[in-house]
């Protein structure tokens, strides 16, 4: 079945499925929910929450629901006795196309993974074409899926062509995850900016997303140290027509160079310039300036930390510790490591805690206080993802919120006897204690399988089509 048939049959089923309301109650297990009032995880032992259609419509403790709730006869009841329901994890920077490589850039830095797997390097073999790109971008955000990731801002340079471009967009529709979907406009020797310029319009007119969580946004790269002023008043005008749900840029300063920084945005009038709506997420921030933590507070965007990411390739993150009241965790390019960020989160955190004792101890003074804990990881890895976004609605379980749900398995031999569900799930759970995943109240994994009729052959055709893709 070819990549354009898929589509259409993925479309037809989300169109049956959003023509019957549909609602869905968890009771018995254990809620890691968020009290707005406070601000503040909240657990809930022996708790309830109802979905209906695509939102957490209740929440309560016990089976019983209070007097102003009421409950559709035919609605799905999930017993969740010994398990933890959390929010879906966010990941605010990922190149999802990329799938294929796996394994390939073990052992690559920076320098080396620009030169033989970046958007540059592919763009100039031109290895990649439509159906590569759909089905590696559709194997990976099954992937993330599976490990419980149900939001995802994918920097998408797979825009090598329109056919390559609308192939990766395609398969985030086809996914069911939520995906905001940032088009790379960058400079390519045989597909140049006016025509990406105008595939992007096309892309935004025809909004073949509209009724799917992903959402159309903006990738670039060229706003420092030399912008192009046309270029980028261009990019303001597509990301106003589109009304797009993000703009997101590379920064990783310091000996690297490639800055993008927000001091950039600001010699730009780029924070006066954009919609107030359209929020924007620097990823990496390596060597981020105080001058640039301040222009992040006063404006109110963010940076995407990718800990495994920035360990590896060795850009590192030297100050991302202190802004972390504005930013948000990605994976970056999961061909090369970890796909979920659950890891991402256990890393980062331990490596914080490490970070902060080391200085105590350079003192050589003895540190009586843990620096950072495991309840400000999880809000890493789940509400600020939403903030990031500008989206309240996602990355927490409150009322009104998406429901994007997680179903972890409280009874398996690495969580057997846990009490406090944060840390159970920050520092003692894996991969293969996600036993459910909901995306827009939707079953995106159940009893530990994907749920998709067709990923048998997804997967079929991703290994057929990763044979013939460069090997490095």
């Amino acid at each position: 079945m070819h990549t354009k048939q898929l589509g259409v049959l993925s479309r037809l089923a989300v169109l049956a499925t959003s023509a019957s309301a549909s609602t869905i109650l968890f009771s018995g297990g254990t809620v890691i929910a968020f009290n707005r009032e406070s601000n503040l995880l909240e657990v809930i032992r022996n708790g309830s929450v109802l979905v209906e259609d695509d939102r957490i419509t209740s929440i309560y403790e016990g089976s019983v629901p209070p007097s102003s709730v009421s409950i559709p006869t035919d609605v799905e009841e999930v017993d969740i006795t010994n398990k933890i329901l959390t929010p879906g994890f966010i990941d605010t920077h990922r190149h999802g196309w990329q799938t294929a490589y796996k394994t390939l850039g073990s052992n690559t830095s920076l320098v080396d993974y620009f030169n033989r797997f970046g958007e540059f390097a592919t763009a100039a073999e031109y290895p990649y074409g439509k159906d590569e790109v759909y089905y590696s971008q559709l194997a990976g955000l099954y992937e993330a899926l599976n490990a419980g990731v149900t939001t995802t801002l994918d920097h998408a340079h797979h825009t090598f062509s329109d056919e390559t471009s609308e192939a990766g967009l395609e398969a985030s529709i086809d996914s069911g995850a939520r995906v905001f979907w940032a088009y790379a406009f960058h400079v390519l020797a045989n597909y140049s900016l006016e025509e990406q310029f105008a595939n992007y319009r096309d892309i935004a007119s025809r909004a073949s997303y509209d009724g799917s969580p992903t959402t159309l946004g903006v990738a670039y790269d060229s706003f420092g140290p030399n912008p192009n002023i046309t270029v980028i008043n261009t990019l303001l005008d597509l990301i106003r027509e589109s009304n797009a749900s993000v703009l997101t840029t590379h920064s990783v300063q310091g000996p690297f160079g490639i800055t993008n920084s927000p001091e950039d945005f600001q010699a730009l009038s780029l924070f006066d310039k954009l919609p107030p709506t359209t929020p924007v997420v620097f990823s990496h921030a390596s060597f981020l300036s105080p001058v640039g933590a301040q222009l992040l507070r006063t404006h109110k965007h963010t940076i995407s930390i990718t800990p495994e990411s920035e360990m590896h390739y060795g850009h590192t993150h030297p100050t991302s510790h202190l802004i972390q009241d504005f930013a948000s965790l990605g994976v970056d390019t999961h061909f090369t490591f970890s796909t979920d960020i659950l890891t991402q989160t256990r890393l980062w955190l331990q490596s914080v805690r490490r970070l902060l004792y080391s200085q105590v101890l350079d003192r050589w003074q003895v540190p009586v206080n843990n620096p950072m804990s495991a309840n400000q990881a999880f809000l890493l890895a789940t509400r600020n993802g939403g903030l990031s976004l500008r989206r309240e609605d996602l990355g927490v379980i409150a009322p009104g919120a998406k429901a994007d749900l997680v179903i972890w398995d409280g009874a398996s031999p690495g969580m057997l006897g846990w009490r406090d569900p944060v840390a159970a799930v920050i520092l003692h759970a894996n991969v293969g204690d996600v036993e459910g995943v909901l995306v827009d109240g939707k079953w995106k994994k159940k009893d530990r399988r994907i749920v998709d009729e067709k990923y048998d052959e997804v997967r079929e055709r991703f290994l057929e089509m990763r044979g013939g893709c460069r090997t490095g």
